[in-house]
């Protein structure tokens, strides 16, 4: 039996990174179509060795979910790298709103997964508070700063059809080198 790698839209040839992504409805949570969706997310996201989130649209489904990787909630809480021997829970958020931001704004480096190689600096608040559903229906609210506070930014952006290339200044092309590719 062969995997078959999940691919990560391209910007340039997918249209869904450009929607309005749609809520999904209370009664479809816990649903097997949504479970799945979110095995396939986190399945895309843990194929690429950079990859911190990973919103819906970004495997061809206009529903309003994001993932966030457990090494990156462990990078945000001030770890200096990830055990890979680790076991790492990743974080769910269905129907996501950030509703509360701090006033102070950072320009913070950004790169994307549907946009490959690119990378610039977007300016973020600082700080956000986000409320969404969990996989399992319950009702949560978690602020953040730093980087989590970021990635909750640049996803929620992946929901409304943004891209961080929309808002971004000094962008540069950064492919990975055949050095670090033999690694």
């Amino acid at each position: 039996m062969t995997t078959k790698k999940i691919k990560i839209l391209d910007h340039k040839k997918s249209a869904v990174l450009r929607e309005v992504a749609k809520p999904v409805p209370l009664s479809d949570i816990g649903s097997k179509k949504i479970g799945d969706l979110i095995s396939k997310m986190k399945k895309a996201l843990h194929a690429e060795e950079d990859g911190v989130a990973i919103a819906a649209p970004q495997v061809g489904e206009s529903l309003r979910i994001f993932v966030v990787s457990g090494g990156a909630i462990q990078l945000s809480k001030g770890k200096k790298e990830v055990d890979p021997e680790e076991e790492l829970n990743d974080l769910v958020f269905i129907n996501p709103e950030i509703i509360k931001v701090s006033k102070r704004k950072k320009k913070m480096e950004e790169g994307c997964l549907s946009v490959r190689w690119l990378y610039g600096e977007v300016e973020r608040h600082e700080k956000a508070t986000i409320t969404a559903y969990d996989e399992n229906g319950k009702r949560v609210t978690l602020g953040a700063s730093g980087l989590l506070a970021q990635i909750f930014q640049h996803e929620t952006d992946h929901l409304n059809g943004i891209l961080f290339i929309d808002k971004a200044e000094n962008i540069r092309d950064l492919p990975p080198t055949e050095k670090e590719n033999a690694g």
